[in-house]
C-alpha cells in the first residue's frame, strides 16, 4: 500500500460533504454521500473545470456549481445527455482515517 495516502480523518467528511486537497500539484476531492459511501475524483468538472468539491451532492452524483452538469461519484462520467469523464481515484476507510491510492497521479507524472 506505498501507493495510499492518508488525508485526513472519518469525521473531516461529512455526509453529503466533501474535501478538496492538492496531491502535487493536482486537485483531488474526497466525497462522502449521504450512505456513507466515499469517493475520490480529480476535481475538475470535464466540461469547464469547474470545482467538483463546490458542488451539491445527490445520491451518488455530484453536480457541477458551473453549469449544473452531474457527474457520477462511483465512474467520474457525466450523466444525461452531457458527455465526459473525471478521473476517479480509489479510497479507502481504515481505522478511522481516509486513505487515497494516488498511484494513477504518480504514474501520469512520469
Amino acid at each position: 500500500m506505498t501507493s495510499w495516502i492518508d488525508v485526513g480523518s472519518d469525521a473531516d467528511i461529512p455526509l453529503r460533504g466533501a474535501r478538496r486537497l492538492l496531491i502535487g500539484q493536482t486537485p483531488v476531492a474526497v466525497f462522502r454521500a449521504g450512505d456513507g459511501a466515499l469517493f475520490a475524483l480529480i476535481d475538475r468538472c470535464p466540461h469547464k473545470h469547474g470545482p467538483l468539491s463546490e458542488g451539491i451532492i445527490h445520491g451518488r452524483t455530484v453536480t457541477c456549481p458551473l453549469h449544473n452538469w452531474q457527474i457520477s461519484l462511483d465512474t467520474g462520467h457525466a450523466l444525461g445527455a452531457d458527455t465526459g469523464c473525471t478521473p476517479t481515484l480509489q479510497v479507502a476507510s481504515r481505522d478511522g482515517r481516509v486513505l487515497v491510492d494516488v498511484a494513477p497521479l504518480m504514474l501520469a507524472a512520469s
